[in-house]
């Protein structure tokens, strides 16, 4: 039987899951109050990474942190005008680098991206979408030993996962990446990934898909959630809509839904910056990588080279401070010496981030009839396509390979 079901939020996960429900069969219309991929979905790296299991809250983490701050090129900033705002989740964060949280989170991280790219390829591969995407994998690099020591933890939870992965040599790194600089002399190399092109032309395309298949997209912004009898009643300064059922998967929004039907949350955002450089850059490098000293990505698009970065705490509403990633400028140079280190564009996004380093995917407090798909932190391209089909068998009361309890809404509860 056809359901009318709402996604609220047009980023990858609500449009993954759009594209999901509507292969099962139902009704599916996509509202998000800008238009398509305009959140954290347009800035991302455009990784797609089996395995990704790392979570952010480490065994040391509060010590890498307070090093991290009184560096010159730190990747790590919190505003002081928002310490007393995010003070609360940072103790919760905290909480989870015993190394026993730790071992279990990357165990549940682990089972939502195991097969993050089947379920992308299952998605797209049948779909004009297919040419957006390369099998290119995901490259590490570092200078030093140790900077690249600080590999072990991943290599760790790798092997206990059977996650393939290759550990480089100056020479290896050389032959998948003949335009870095030659300082660089391990590699950590993860071959198993994907690498999207142009993220915002991908969503834009699978929301035209959507429409073409008969969804619906429309710009419409949702302020109140109402239930009222089998009805979902969605209220905004246009007016209201109706639906059978709702996902609520608008990223780093979606706490004061939530929070509206019983289910207070601690979701906060860790705010993320890219920087566009020239379309010279294009063809310098063949896949994202990373450089492991300073912790920023260079990954090859479409429209030249972007470098993402920075990991800042200020909510959602404190202006942008474009300075620290405009200052990594010389470090993209001397990596690819080649490059034309040229400001095209520059931009500020918000990821969504929980203090387990886990998404929230489950029901409402109060309705069997909503669905919270958000919190995917700095895994919302690798994850997009997994939680789509997740949310399309929970509602449709269909079984499903991943246990979803590690992902409940209730977890906090106990904190």
């Amino acid at each position: 039987m056809s359901t009318n079901i709402i996604v609220i939020g047009a980023g990858v996960v609500g449009v993954c899951s759009a594209l999901a429900l509507q292969e099962s069969g139902h009704q599916v219309t996509l509202v998000d109050k800008v238009e398509p991929c305009n959140g954290a979905s347009f800035g991302n790296a455009g990784a797609v990474i089996n395995g990704s299991c790392l979570p952010t809250s480490a065994p040391g983490i509060i010590f890498d942190v307070i090093n991290m701050i009184g560096q010159k090129h730190s990747p790590l900033s919190i505003r002081l005008s928002y310490f007393h705002k995010i003070f609360p989740w940072l103790l919760r964060f905290a909480l989870q680098s015993r190394s026993s949280s730790f071992n279990q989170n990357a165990v549940h991280l682990n089972a939502l991206s195991k097969n993050a790219v089947a379920s992308w390829k299952l998605l797209t591969d049948k779909t004009p979408l297919s040419y957006l995407f390369n099998e290119a994998g995901w490259l590490r690099v570092y200078e030093s030993e140790k900077t690249f020591s600080t590999t072990a933890m991943l290599s760790t939870l790798l092997d206990k996962m059977g996650t393939e992965y290759e550990i480089l040599d100056s020479d290896g790194i050389r032959d998948l990446e003949p335009n870095l600089a030659h300082s660089y002399r391990y590699g950590f190399y993860q071959k198993n990934g994907l690498n999207i092109t142009n993220p915002k032309k991908l969503i834009e395309a699978m929301v035209n898909l959507l429409i073409q298949r008969g969804g619906q997209y429309r710009r419409f912004e949702v302020n109140e959630i109402q239930l009222d009898n089998n009805k979902i009643s969605l209220r905004g300064f246009d007016g209201c809509i109706n639906a059978d059922k709702v996902v609520i998967a608008a990223g780093a929004w979606s706490r004061h839904l939530s929070k509206q039907l019983g289910d207070d949350i601690p979701l906060d955002t860790e705010r993320g910056y890219h920087l566009m450089l020239p379309e010279s850059s294009i063809g310098l490098l063949n896949r994202p990588v990373m450089n492991g000293e300073h912790s920023f990505v260079l990954s090859p698009m479409e429209m030249g080279l972007r470098m993402t970065a920075q990991v800042e705490f200020a909510g959602l509403k404190l202006k942008p401070n474009y300075n620290r990633i405009r200052k990594l400028l010389p470090l993209a140079k001397q990596m690819l010496p080649k490059l034309e280190s040229k400001e095209e564009s520059v931009w500020m996004g918000f990821r969504p981030s929980l203090p387990d380093s886990l998404p929230v995917i489950d029901f409402s407090n109060r309705s069997k009839d909503v669905l919270y798909a958000f919190g995917h932190q700095h895994l919302g391209m690798t994850l997009g396509a997994v939680t789509g089909y997740l949310v399309s068998d929970m509602l449709g009361n269909n079984s499903s390979e991943i246990d979803v309890y590690p992902y409940r809404a209730t977890r906090f509860n106990k904190w």
